[in-house]
């Protein structure tokens, strides 16, 4: 077997404003009590772990759970821009109902082109990859032989686990990525990723 990194690919907690399909994008948005709840048993299930380092999404609703796995391994999170979430530009903090209301043609195009659509004043599903992939590359080589844990958001894990199986952007909704969901990803010397578990 050739040398492997561990990644621990954590999905942020429960947000304020759940219950209604929104695009929070970009927007800092606050935690609920329960996603507060959701990091303190990840915590739980990676204590035995031996956590080289812990990288965030800059965000605040990455960053609270990214500080807490961190503290209890003695060690301080990095946070990086590049694994914000998709910026939805105009469509920002708005919900999908509100969306189709106002903008029923560039609703219908961005679903008949998910990877290449940009919203006004955001970025494509293909823009956003272009900013992740590098900086997850970066860290894998870095902790050859490691294990970290990175905390970021829905579409950006999507990214990330979609790449690791093989399969094209196009497919990016048939992955779920829950609320403080867990996965694990290994990634060898050779290019080779394994999942061992998706949306833990």
């Amino acid at each position: 077997m050739t040398e492997k990194t561990r990644i621990y690919l954590v999905r942020h907690g429960e947000v304020e404003g759940h219950g209604v399909r929104r695009y929070n994008g970009q927007n800092d948005v606050s935690l609920t009590a329960r996603g507060q709840a959701q990091y303190g048993l990840l915590k739980e299930r990676l204590a035995g772990k031996n956590l080289a380092a812990v990288y965030s999404s800059d965000l605040s609703r990455c960053r609270f759970g990214a500080e807490l796995v961190a503290a209890a391994h003695d060690l301080r999170p990095t946070c990086f821009e590049e694994l914000r979430e998709l910026h939805i530009g105009k469509w920002e903090g708005l919900t999908w109902d509100e969306i189709r209301s106002r903008w029923p043609d560039e609703w219908q195009a961005r679903l008949d082109d998910l990877v290449h659509y940009q919203v006004e004043g955001g970025e494509s599903l293909r823009q956003m990859a272009d900013r992740v992939r590098p900086l997850l590359a970066e860290l894998i080589e870095h902790h050859r032989g490691e294990e970290i844990v990175i905390v970021a958001h829905g579409g950006v894990n999507r990214v990330i686990l979609l790449d690791a199986i093989g399969a094209p952007l196009e497919r990016m909704f048939h992955i779920e990525q829950s609320f403080g969901c867990l996965n694990v990803i290994d990634y060898w010397a050779d290019g080779y990723a394994t999942v061992q578990l998706l949306n833990g």
